[in-house]
C-alpha cells in the first residue's frame, strides 16, 4: 500500500510564529499604552480632583455661625440680644425608629408633649439629614445625664447654640419682629440672592419687622473650621480656622419707654399708634395692639400657641399700624380745609349756614351732619373746631374728586410712605380712574361727598395719618419715616448714621397753613371736639378727632352705641402734634370700635405727649379714657359707610 508523506515547511511555520508574536506584542503594547494613558489621566490630568476627594475623606469643613447683631432703642436699651444654651438634637436619617428613640430619650431627658409637637412640625419643614432640636435650653444636670448615656442613642447629640431673646416681650413686637427657622422658601430666596453659602450652619433668619428688613446687617459672615478626621469621623486636629464676623448692631429711633407708655395707655383695646418726629422722620413709637411675644417663635412655635395667635379674633399678628386700612373720618378734614384755601375754593371768613344736612343740586337725598340741627353759621375755623360735616360736604362738591386726589396725595395719603420695614400697604385715596379700573363704574357726585369727610372709599393706615400730620406740623416738609437710626459694629462704634434729608417740601401759602393750624389748636380747647384731652395741658398742642363707621346704617337711623355689637361700633381716631408752635412729635391714634375720637383716642395721645414732652408717667387709671359730659363729641353720619 503506497503512503504519501508530507514534509514540514519549517520556514513557513517560523514565519507564522513570528507573525503571531508580532501581533500579540502589538496587542500587549496597545494595552500598555491604554493603561499608561489612563494612569496619566488619573495621576496628572485629574490629580487635583482625586486629591480633593482623598482629602475630603480625612478633612471636613464645619461652618461657624456668627453672632447675630443686637437691636437697641434710641437710648441704648436692648430690644433683641443673644445667649448661649445647650440643645438636644436628632438627625432623623441616622435613626431607624424615631418614635422608639424619642420614647427612650424621654427616660433620660424630660421631653414634653409640646416638644414632640414642635419637633414633628420641624420634621415637616426640614430635610431628614438635618440636625433638628427636640429640646432646647438644657440644664447642666441634663447635659451630664445624657453624656453618660450617649452610647445608647446613635443620631442624637448635644450642641451649644446661640438663641435670640426679646427682653421686652410683646412690647414693640411688630417693629422688632422675630427670627424663625429657615424654610425651603427662605433657601430659594437665599440662593437667588447669592447668599446661600453664608447661611451654612445657620438655623434661623429674620421673618418680620427689623429682624427681616435688616437681615443682611444683623446676620454677619459665617466662618469655618478645617478639621482632620479619622475613619470613624472623629476629629484628630484643627487644620485651620476662619473666624466668623458678627452681625452689625442696630440703634432704632424708637423710644422703648415711650412705646411702653403708649401700649399701656391702650389697656385692653385694639388699635394702633404711630408717633413721628416731624423734623427728621424718626419713628418714636409704633404700636399695634394686641401684640404677641416674639420669643415664642425663636425655637419654632408650637402648634397650640400658633393656633391661639393665628385664629384669634383679635388678630394679634396683624400689624395694624402698617397694614390696617381704616376710613380716616374727620382726621381728613384739615387736609380738605387746606385744599379749599390753596385752590381758592374757600377763604377763611367765608361761612355757611349749617342746618344739619347737605343736598346736591337737583337731589332730595340728604347728607346729614353728625349734629342734628346743624352748627349754625360756620366758617373754616369753626368747621374744624366743631368738625362740621356739612361744611365739608359742600367743599368736597366744589373741589371735585380730581382736585381732592391730587392735593391730598401730596401728604402721602393713598401711597406707601417707604418706611424701612416690609409689609406696608398703600391705603386707598380714590379717584375717577381708580373706580373705573376697580369697579368698572363711573364716578358719581355722591361718591365725592363721602370722601370729603374721610368716609366712602377713603382708607388710610395709622402710619399714613401720622406721616401726613408730620408734614402739616413741619409746614409742608416731608421726611421719610424710618425706624433704624444708626448701624453699629459689635463694639457699638457707629458705622453708618441714617441721614435725614427732606423728601420734598410743599409750596404752601403760609397764611393758609396758619389758618388751619390755629383751628387745630382750638380743637383741643373749650368748645373743641378734643377739649377733654386738652384740659390742663402744660403745653399747647394741635389735633383733630375722627370717628369712622364700621357698618352701614339706613338714612335717618339713629346710631346708639350700647345697642350695637362691640365689633360693629365706630372706630375712634385722633391726629395731633406738639408743641403747636415748634412741633417735636406728631402722632396718629386709632382705637378699633372705640366710639368717639375725642373721648377714646385723644386721651391716649395726651398721655403719650405728656411723657414725651414732660417726662410725666401716666397713672394706672389714666389708661382708661372716660367720656366726660359737657363737651361735644362728633359722630359719623349714620348713612355713610365704609368700603373695604
Amino acid at each position: 500500500m503506497n503512503r504519501t508523506v508530507e514534509l514540514r515547511n519549517h520556514l513557513r511555520e517560523l514565519h507564522n510564529f513570528r507573525l503571531r508574536l508580532v501581533i500579540s506584542a502589538g496587542f500587549v503594547l496597545v494595552l500598555l499604552l491604554l493603561l499608561f494613558s489612563r494612569f496619566y489621566y488619573l495621576q496628572v490630568i485629574q490629580r487635583e480632583h482625586y486629591h480633593t476627594l482623598a482629602e475630603a475623606n480625612r478633612i471636613s469643613i464645619a461652618p461657624i455661625v456668627p453672632n447675630r447683631g443686637l437691636i437697641f432703642d434710641r437710648n441704648g436699651e436692648v430690644l433683641a440680644h443673644n445667649y448661649s444654651a445647650y440643645t438636644l438634637e436628632i438627625v432623623p436619617s441616622k435613626v431607624d425608629n424615631l418614635e422608639t428613640l424619642i420614647n427612650e430619650l424621654s427616660t433620660v431627658i424630660d421631653i414634653a408633649p409640646r416638644d414632640r409637637k414642635r419637633f414633628k412640625k420641624l420634621m415637616e419643614e426640614s430635610k431628614r439629614f438635618e440636625s433638628l432640636p427636640i429640646r432646647t435650653r438644657l440644664s447642666d444636670v441634663e447635659v451630664a445625664r445624657f453624656a453618660a448615656n450617649r452610647y445608647r442613642f446613635p443620631g442624637v447629640e448635644i450642641k451649644a447654640r446661640l438663641f435670640r431673646q426679646y427682653p421686652k416681650g410683646e412690647s414693640a413686637s411688630h417693629v422688632v419682629g422675630y427670627i424663625g427657622r429657615i424654610n425651603d422658601k427662605d433657601l430659594e430666596q437665599l440662593e437667588v440672592n447669592g447668599d446661600l453659602s453664608n447661611y451654612r450652619g445657620s438655623q434661623s433668619m429674620g421673618k418680620i419687622g427689623i429682624e427681616q428688613s435688616y437681615e443682611t446687617e444683623l446676620h454677619g459672615i459665617t466662618g469655618f473650621e478645617e478639621m482632620e478626621t479619622d475613619a470613624a469621623g472623629r476629629v484628630i486636629r484643627v487644620i485651620s480656622r476662619t473666624p466668623p464676623v458678627s452681625g452689625n448692631n442696630l440703634m432704632l429711633s424708637l423710644d422703648a419707654k415711650l412705646q411702653e407708655v403708649a401700649e399701656k395707655a391702650f389697656g385692653d383695646r385694639r388699635g394702633a399708634l404711630v408717633a413721628i418726629e416731624p423734623s427728621s422722620g424718626d419713628i418714636l413709637a409704633f404700636v399695634s395692639k394686641p401684640g404677641f411675644d416674639p420669643n415664642l417663635f425663636v425655637d419654632g412655635i408650637d402648634s397650640e400657641n400658633w393656633d391661639l395667635l393665628n385664629n384669634s379674633i383679635d388678630r394679634p399678628l396683624n400689624n395694624r399700624a402698617l397694614r390696617g386700612m381704616y376710613p380716616p373720618g374727620s382726621t381728613f378734614k384739615p387736609f380738605m380745609a387746606l385744599a379749599g384755601l390753596e385752590l381758592k375754593k374757600r377763604w377763611p371768613q367765608q361761612a355757611i349756614n349749617d342746618s344739619g344736612y347737605f343736598s346736591l343740586p337737583g337731589s332730595t337725598h340728604r347728607f346729614r351732619d353728625w349734629k342734628a340741627g346743624g352748627h349754625g353759621i360756620v366758617d373754616l375755623h369753626k368747621s374744624l373746631v366743631v368738625s362740621c360735616d356739612t361744611y365739608y360736604y359742600g367743599l368736597a362738591n366744589d373741589l371735585g374728586i380730581d382736585n381732592i386726589f391730587s392735593f391730598t396725595s401730596q401728604f402721602g395719603l393713598g401711597k406707601k410712605t417707604g418706611i424701612d420695614i416690609e409689609g406696608e400697604v398703600a391705603g386707598l385715596l380714590p379717584s375717577q380712574e381708580w373706580k373705573m379700573k376697580r369697579h368698572k363704574q363711573k364716578w358719581y357726585a355722591g361718591d365725592t361727598i363721602s370722601v370729603g369727610i374721610g368716609q366712602g372709599y377713603n382708607l388710610a393706615t395709622p402710619l399714613q395719618l401720622a406721616f401726613a400730620t408730620a408734614i402739616l406740623a413741619g409746614n409742608g416738609t416731608a421726611y421719610r419715616p424710618h425706624l433704624v437710626k444708626k448701624v453699629l459694629d459689635n463694639n457699638n462704634e457707629v458705622l453708618r448714621e441714617i441721614v435725614t434729608q427732606p423728601l420734598y417740601t410743599l409750596n404752601l401759602n403760609a397764611a393758609n397753613l396758619a389758618t388751619v393750624r390755629n383751628a387745630l389748636i382750638d380743637v383741643t380747647r373749650a368748645g373743641g371736639t378734643a377739649a377733654v384731652a386738652g384740659a390742663g395741658a402744660a403745653y399747647t398742642f394741635a389735633g383733630k378727632t375722627g370717628t369712622s363707621q364700621v357698618v352701614g346704617m339706613k338714612q335717618g337711623e339713629k346710631y346708639v352705641e350700647n345697642k350695637i355689637q362691640e365689633r360693629h361700633r365706630d372706630h375712634a381716631l385722633f391726629v395731633a402734634y406738639a408743641p403747636a408752635e415748634t412741633p417735636k412729635i406728631a402722632l396718629s391714634v386709632l382705637v378699633e370700635n372705640g366710639g368717639h375720637g375725642g373721648s377714646t383716642a385723644a386721651p391716649i395721645a395726651r398721655l403719650v405727649m405728656d411723657y414725651f414732652l414732660l417726662g410725666k408717667l401716666p397713672e394706672e387709671s389714666a389708661a382708661k379714657a372716660v367720656d366726660q359730659s359737657g363737651d361735644e363729641e362728633e359722630e359719623t353720619p349714620a348713612e355713610l359707610h365704609t368700603h373695604d
